[in-house]
């Protein structure tokens, strides 16, 4: 899949500005403040609805207007797609060739992206909500009934929880909220299963063509045993619950155990390990949604070449498939330009205004 056209009204720093990049890797130059990083959100935005720098929509609203309005064209299995997001005053709405979206759950997944970002190494070196958060959305674009069977999970979590906190709880109810509970979260556990198997391999070949000889290792961990019943977890641990008045069993405690060189990655990996190994991880989603999608995600690597050596930035561009369309933002190319293997088209953006060179 790729990006055909994209068209951004009053979004952050951008007044109004037309992107029509290339197939392959678009280069996005400009100093800091102009604008690259706002282009990758907006598109971010629009097919995921989400932006990676704020959960606070108005933040997205350029200063003194009170909307803005992204659209975009892309093209998948040959087919135009038309995508178009509205935000008025709080309240936003996605069309999909034309057609408006009920739910914004409705949107993932009809264009597949992949974006990393430097803060992204928290993936590896932060806490674990941080790899749920990404497993939620990496599953949610390409499995409906993960979405599903995630967003009935957190309804019911909070509706036990509240229960637990009664001063006293109805046994009754518990037994019906944790049938739910149990019912949503195997979905999930089999689904992050699934993937992340899927990912290691793939993952550890990606970090050894980056890193040049060291080895990633990818586990999914899940809070109670995947040859336990879940059921049988929160039936054992609801005294604990009651007292605590908090679901303490369950996927919304999952963990992904990620180690370099047979050593846990989050607590003795270098800068640089931990950074490799979570562009590993984004690069072996690309193949990984290739494989159950049907095509390529559309890949966006915010400045990412400032942290990496010439070597590595090289490897990186050459790990990278070569079909996938690529939109990479960087100050400057000196670093990376010499290494490159393969052609790019390159955009100047300043002050929020884009221009191909």
């Amino acid at each position: 899949m790729q990006l055909v056209s994209l068209k951004c009204e009053r979004f952050r720093c951008i007044e109004d500005l037309q992107f029509t990049p290339a197939p392959g890797i678009n280069v996005i130059r400009g100093g800091n403040a102009q604008g690259k990083t706002t282009l990758l959100e907006a598109l971010l935005f629009l097919v995921t609805a989400r932006s990676h720098r704020s959960t606070t929509e108005s933040e997205l609203v350029r200063r003194g207007a009170h909307y803005f309005r992204i659209q975009g064209r892309f093209e998948r299995f040959g087919h135009p797609v038309d995508m178009e997001v509205n935000w008025w005053r709080g309240a936003k709405r996605f069309k999909i060739n034309g057609v408006s979206q009920d739910r914004v759950s409705d949107i993932l997944g009809k264009i597949n992206v992949v974006f990393f970002s430097p803060s992204d190494v928290d993936l590896v070196r932060g806490p674990g909500s941080g790899r749920r958060r990404f497993l939620d959305m990496e599953i949610s674009q390409l499995s409906s009934r993960y979405l599903h069977a995630l967003q009935r999970y957190r309804e019911v979590l909070r509706q036990r929880n509240e229960i637990l906190r009664q001063p006293e709880p109805d046994e009754a109810i518990l037994d019906a909220w944790d049938a739910q509970l149990a019912e949503h979260g195997e979905v999930i556990r089999s689904e992050r299963n699934e993937f992340v198997n899927g990912l290691s391999g793939v993952a550890a070949d990606a970090y050894e063509r980056i890193a040049g000889g060291e080895r990633l290792a990818v586990k999914y961990a899940p809070d109670v045993a995947m040859d336990t019943p879940l059921a049988d977890a929160l039936q054992k641990s609801r005294a604990a619950d009651l007292r605590r008045g908090v679901t303490s069993r369950g996927p919304h405690r999952d963990e992904v155990e990620l180690s370099v060189a047979e050593t846990p990655a989050r607590a003795y990996a270098s800068q640089g390990q931990q950074r490799t190994a979570a562009l590993a991880l984004k690069l072996a989603e690309v193949t990984l949604i290739r494989e159950r999608a049907g095509e390529y995600p559309i890949l966006m690597l915010d400045d990412v070449l400032s942290e990496l050596d010439q070597d590595r930035s090289r490897r990186l561009l050459e790990a990278a498939p070569g079909d996938v369309q690529c939109f990479l933002t960087t100050t400057g190319l000196d670093g990376a330009q010499p290494g490159w293997d393969s052609s790019w088209t390159e955009f100047l953006i300043e002050a929020g205004n884009l221009a191909r060179r």
